[in-house]
């Protein structure tokens, strides 16, 4: 069995993109239309930039997911891959579940840029700037995260935000939590905590404005039926139904990325292959859930024809 995969927000880069839409026609379409959905150049920021352009998180999270999508489209129509064939199930990290749901095709492009670029503006607006941050400890399992996370506190939000792998948990909350919690990470049994330059405290309860925005988003753009079991962050657990995933999209906004429950799950189901699309993040931490899963990362067009001759 095989699952495509989908990174989320820190897998961005100037540049990215580029070289595929050099190489195809398939993969510029889908750049231009995402900036006609959004009405912005977005595609010239993933190639030019500057760097703190695209790492804003309205910018950010619709030029990840159509990467994404430009190497997907390029796999089907140029490599004559239909993804319902070739996958038995699809998730994402993060804001790649969205990208997922678009694989799917239980959100159009268009949509999805729409979607994230307003969960990027939510979830930035929903805390003030230096009022929130994030930190990921490593060498930490999630006992130990979550009582670093409790001892940190003082009656502050301070809370797991993703279980990554068996080494990396991420924390949130607010910012003076989150720098007592790196200093105290060594007394709790932790190799370090490192302080992670995000301009929000993502997946944590300070994000429930955004929460509420997406919940009224998803009210108006519901996703279709699915033409694929979707993996759903907040649950590790495959989700079918279109109405479900929109309760589930708006828990994931304040709810944890269980990313290593995720992976167990798929490969209890009999996953065996996971085929990352528009990154290499998500290929390395489930290497350190399983080291006998397989991990493909396809960014390339190289990578594209390789895999449509494999698959």
């Amino acid at each position: 069995m095989r699952a495509f995969i989908f990174p989320g927000q820190g897998s961005q880069k100037v540049g990215m993109g580029s070289e595929l839409a050099a190489a195809s026609r398939i993969a510029r379409e889908v750049f231009e239309e995402v900036n006609d959905a959004l009405g912005t150049d977005l595609a010239r920021i993933m190639r030019e930039g500057p760097d703190e352009t695209l790492m804003l998180t309205e910018n950010a999270q619709p030029a990840i997911m159509a990467n994404s999508i430009a190497v997907l489209r390029v796999l089907e129509i140029d490599g004559g891959i239909a993804l319902a064939d070739k996958a038995d199930a699809v998730a994402g990290h993060s804001l790649g579940e969205y990208t997922a749901l678009c694989a799917a095709g239980a959100f159009t492009l268009a949509d999805t840029a729409r979607l994230l670029k307003l969960r990027g503006q939510a979830m930035q607006a929903a805390v003030p700037v230096g009022v929130g941050g994030m930190c990921a400890l490593l060498g930490a399992d999630v006992q130990k995260a979550q009582g670093l996370a409790d001892a940190a506190a003082e009656g502050e939000v301070c809370e797991i935000a993703n279980d990554n792998d068996p080494s990396q948990v991420v924390l949130s909350g607010h910012i003076s939590a989150i720098e007592r919690a790196v200093a105290m990470a060594k007394d709790h049994g932790i190799k370090r905590g490192v302080m992670l330059p995000v301009s929000a405290p993502f997946h944590c309860s300070l994000m429930q404005p955004a929460a509420d925005a997406m919940q009224a988003a998803l009210e108006r753009v519901p996703p279709a039926a699915f033409r694929l079991p979707v993996y759903a962050n907040v649950t590790a657990a495959q989700v079918t139904d279109p109405t479900e995933e929109i309760d589930l999209l708006v828990k994931q906004v304040t709810g944890r990325v269980r990313w290593r429950e995720s992976v167990i799950a798929m490969r209890s189901a009999g996953v065996e292959q996971f085929v990352e699309l528009g990154g290499k993040v998500l290929g390395p931490m489930i290497s350190r859930i399983d080291k006998d899963a397989e991990t493909i990362s396809v960014q390339t067009m190289d990578h594209i024809e390789a895999l449509a001759r494999d698959l």
